[in-house]
């Protein structure tokens, strides 16, 4: 019976057909990313940073060329990606952090000040910034909603990285046109 099930299991690997892994594209320098995260929520807000990780290794850019930051809270945030795009170290920084309706601020104001001053510090350096700051319309430190949470921070995560990795090919590109007077 055994041998059945193992011959059947091979069978069964040989003739699936899976898509070949995706061909993701290297770039031509070196890239330097920082991650400021908020440890407000931690458990949740980290399910992010551990996904991006992944992905941005996924897409050439080594785990060692990133560099981690824990910041109180989100609207910690952009002052800490203004510091580190003023170094000039930094080809892309990626803000992470979740901000919920504490009962004593309206957290759409807190959400909405954070990405305006993450664009403007964008705007100022030069630097590409991208924001996985997330306000849910609800959420509860119940089981269901911090599982549900985890797991979207986590595809967010994924999206941030692609997000990022296309972005600095595509100011590669494009600051390499500029160089070269074609554009």
């Amino acid at each position: 019976m055994n041998q059945m099930l193992l011959e059947t299991s091979e069978a069964n690997s040989q003739t699936i057909d899976r898509p070949p892994a995706p061909a993701h594209p290297r770039f031509s320098k070196p890239q330097r990313v920082a991650f400021v995260q908020s440890s407000w929520h931690r458990a949740v807000v980290e399910e992010c940073r551990i996904a991006f990780l992944q992905e941005i290794e996924a897409r050439h850019i080594a785990r060692a060329q990133i560099d981690l930051f824990e910041v109180p809270g989100s609207f910690e945030i952009p002052l800490h990606a203004q510091l580190l795009a003023k170094t000039r170290r930094y080809t892309a920084i990626v803000a992470a952090g979740l901000v919920v309706d504490g009962g004593i601020y309206r957290h759409e104001f807190v959400a909405d000040t954070v990405i305006k001053a993450l664009m403007d510090v964008q705007l100022r350096t030069e630097v590409p910034i991208f924001s996985a700051v997330l306000t849910p319309q609800q959420f509860h430190e119940s089981a269901a909603h911090l599982d549900f949470f985890r797991k979207h921070f986590a595809i967010k995560g994924i999206e941030v990285a692609e997000a990022c990795a296309n972005t600095l090919l595509s100011l590669e590109r494009l600051r390499g046109q500029v160089a070269a007077g074609i554009v």
